[in-house]
């Protein structure tokens, strides 16, 4: 078994190599902590293309010392606006530029998810941290004053404490609150990413756009510098109510989006139609800490995407934690630290990605609405200002507290 010693007292192992536990081991390390990450595949991957991220995550990453690199693979975008996916209309829009970077402190970026998890993975690389493939942690429990990991190959790992930033179907999480399946959203989404001179009719490249409708919408937005433009199709499958078991069908995207403007219509064939992603979220759940076990990002909190914060709150809990250890386990002794330091994250981050989760159900629900609540919603957003940013207050401007 590791023992996971070292002059910075015993090693934090973190579970799970993706954008979460990435963040969470630079994070850490940067404390001048031993930090362990184990990955369940070969390599570190990212499933997906575009990714945003709002000013409570780029605020953090520039904390951690690699926004600059984001900012340099991504793009920063001037606008967002939503409009109606059938009548092509205009609804709403928000200046992202300097006006919003002097409200929030940062600025909103979009990038693609391969390219941000390279920035980490370079950075945690630099920052001496260890990083494992092929490491399938199928338990974790807490014996005294460590935590012991075995993996499916048999390998045994002891740790100062353990994060579990293993995903949606997390096995520690399923250790800590049974074998309960994620929620089924009957949703499905369908994404493409291409080379820009590919796409044809793409929207202002200065843009995030959301062509929303009934059951329906359609997300786009530059990625890499510009160069490839990533765009997302999402709608609710009719057989999924019915049970069947191969829901979500490019049949079901095509019928869906038929009737929409032309404007929305023509960035069908560009979508990858070999695969789809079902979308799913969780309940929120009031325990995330087990002994010397944490959960983090889609382990503790799976949301659903219309509020594009999935990766935002699991870079927030990154920085919450590494805070909260900075605090009170500043010494990486056996004092019961860890455990102070693991219960004022949970304490503060339970409720905080609890309002995050409901509100990405409601703002989803707010999208695809039809007759007269689609009128309503219009009208609604017709009258917002492209400066009012008083809604998103509460999301883009939270920070993690410092004591």
């Amino acid at each position: 078994m590791s023992d996971g010693t070292s002059s910075a007292g015993r090693e934090i192992v973190v579970v799970g190599g993706g954008i979460g536990g990435l963040t969470t081991a630079l994070a850490l390390a940067r404390q001048g902590r031993s930090v362990r990450v184990l990955e369940r595949a070969d390599g570190f991957t990212e499933v997906g293309a575009g990714l945003q991220l709002a000013p409570n995550a780029t605020s953090l990453l520039r904390d951690l010392g690699v926004l600059d690199a984001v900012l340099d693979a991504g793009v920063v975008p001037a606008r967002m606006v939503i409009a109606d996916a059938r009548t092509g209309e205009g609804l709403v829009s928000a200046d992202l530029g300097d006006r919003f970077v002097k409200t929030f402190g940062a600025p909103y970026v979009v990038v693609h998810r391969h390219d941000l998890l390279d920035i980490l993975l370079r950075a945690c690389r630099a920052a001496d941290v260890a990083l494992e493939t092929g490491k399938d942690v199928v338990g974790c429990v807490t014996i005294g004053t460590e935590a012991r990991l075995t993996c499916a190959d048999g390998s045994e790992y002891a740790a100062h404490a353990a994060i579990a930033a293993d995903g949606l179907r997390s096995s520690v999480r399923q250790a800590l609150h049974g074998s309960g399946e994620p929620v089924a959203s009957g949703y499905v989404a369908y994404r493409g990413a291409l080379p820009i001179e590919q796409v044809e009719r793409p929207h202002d490249l200065d843009t995030v756009i959301s062509w929303v409708g009934p059951g329906l919408h359609l997300v786009q937005y530059p990625i890499r510098r510009g160069d490839l433009y990533n765009q997302v199709a999402v709608f609710k499958s009719p057989s999924f109510a019915s049970g069947n078991p191969d829901w979500g069908g490019p049949e079901e995207l095509d019928a869906a989006f038929a009737d929409m403007c032309p404007a929305v219509r023509v960035a069908l064939p560009s979508l990858q139609r070999s695969f789809r992603w079902p979308t799913y979220d969780r309940e929120p759940v009031d325990r995330w800490v087990d002994g010397r076990t944490a959960l983090l990002g889609d382990a503790a909190h799976p949301m659903l995407q219309y509020l594009a914060q999935g990766a935002c709150q699991a870079i927030e809990d990154a920085a919450t934690l590494a805070r909260s250890f900075a605090i009170h386990d500043a010494a990486g002794a056996d004092d019961g630290g860890v455990g102070r330091a693991l219960a004022a994250y949970e304490k503060v981050r339970v409720p905080r990605t609890a309002r995050v989760q409901r509100s990405a159900r409601v703002w989803g629900d707010i999208w695809h609405i039809d007759g007269t609540g689609a009128l309503l919603r219009n009208e609604l957003f017709r009258g917002m200002t492209d400066d009012d940013y008083s809604y998103a207050d509460w999301l883009w401007g939270w920070q993690p507290p410092t004591g």
